[in-house]
């Protein structure tokens, strides 16, 4: 799920959902889970952002299309 589509379930803002993930991020570092990010990415040529930056939908700095994916999320236990 992306987080547009987290934050129309929750009905709060995607700033706020962007909030708590951080803070979800830093709690799992101590917990038998962790969050599996697939990075933001362009549908339109590929380009791939860091996994450790949260980037909306938005223009590519690449092809400066406005194709851009935002990235998805996954917790999965540790193993």
């Amino acid at each position: 799920m992306d987080l547009v589509g987290i934050a129309r379930h929750l009905e709060i803002s995607q700033k706020d959902v962007e909030d708590d993930l951080r803070h979800l991020i830093k709690s799992l570092k101590h917990a038998d889970y962790r969050l599996v990010v697939t990075p933001a990415h362009c549908r339109k040529c590929d380009f791939t952002f860091n996994k450790d930056k949260l980037h909306k939908p938005g223009k590519c700095p690449q092809c400066h299309s406005t194709w851009i994916q935002g990235p998805l999320f996954d917790i999965e236990q540790k193993t």
